[in-house]
């Protein structure tokens, strides 16, 4: 019986404690629950404590606020879209790294990238000869009109990353289309790697410069707006990096099939 009044008790304590202490990590609340007591209100039998958890206050820290400054503010301390344009420049060279040296299909324009060193420069090959495919399972690459630069070609040929044998017939240089197997998926996959690595060091570098450069024309400028500066350009950095991540992501699954 005594138990039965201290339940009744509670709540009515429960609130008259709250009206003598305010404290907004506090609070009690008031639920009508006309289902079970249609005639009353209903109070929890307990007082409720809000406080954010550590996986909250987390998450909080973790997500900066983004950055979004008018170029044309800041001109004066470092111009923000040539910035973008170098960082957009080395993704576009990444993409082009791909289509160039890691294609498993077959066709002339797949050597069109591959460039032959002779005693007068470097020219591209597909200015020194032309290709041609002779069947599916071969190319031909004819060197009649600078027969001097037969030998470079073909060792180029065979240096590039494409797994070549070539072959030469005077100034024929015959080219056969190697099997594509699966170790040979595997060791493009690892080359994706090593180019999306390359263009992530050339990124930081461009955001290195930068941040020089902003460091450079502080003067004059408060320390909020350096920083402010400073931050977008990892911002927009760190959107780069995203994209030579999401670049490589989906030329190994094409790469793997």
């Amino acid at each position: 019986m005594a138990m039965n009044h201290l339940s009744l008790l509670r709540p009515l304590l429960c609130q008259s404690l709250l009206r003598h202490v305010r404290s907004p990590l506090v609070a009690t609340s008031r639920v009508s629950e006309p289902l079970l007591h249609p005639n009353s209100t209903f109070y929890p039998a307990a007082c409720m404590r809000l406080y954010a958890t550590k996986k909250a206050k987390a998450k909080a820290k973790g997500q900066s606020a983004k950055v979004n400054i008018n170029s044309a503010l800041v001109e004066d301390i470092i111009s923000l879209d040539e910035v973008k344009g170098d960082m957009t420049a080395v993704l576009n060279a990444l993409k082009e790294d791909f289509t160039r040296n890691l294609s498993i299909r077959s066709s002339p324009g797949a050597l069109d990238h591959i460039v032959v060193t002779t005693q007068d420069g470097k020219f591209p090959l597909n200015q020194l000869g032309q290709v041609s495919m002779k069947s599916p399972l071969l190319m031909m690459v004819n060197m009649s009109s600078f027969p001097e630069a037969t030998a470079a070609a073909t060792r180029a040929l065979r240096e590039s990353s494409m797994n070549l044998n070539p072959e030469v017939d005077g100034t024929i240089i015959k080219v056969p289309v190697p099997k594509v197997t699966r170790e040979h998926r595997e060791n493009l996959t690892k080359l994706a790697k090593q180019f999306s690595n390359k263009a992530k060091d050339s990124l930081r570098k461009v955001r290195s410069n930068a941040v020089t450069q902003v460091k450079k024309t502080k003067e004059g400028h408060s320390e909020d707006t350096i920083r402010l500066v400073e931050k977008q350009i990892q911002q927009m950095a760190d959107n780069i990096a995203v994209d030579i991540d999401k670049q490589l992501a989906a030329k190994t699954k094409e790469l793997l099939g």
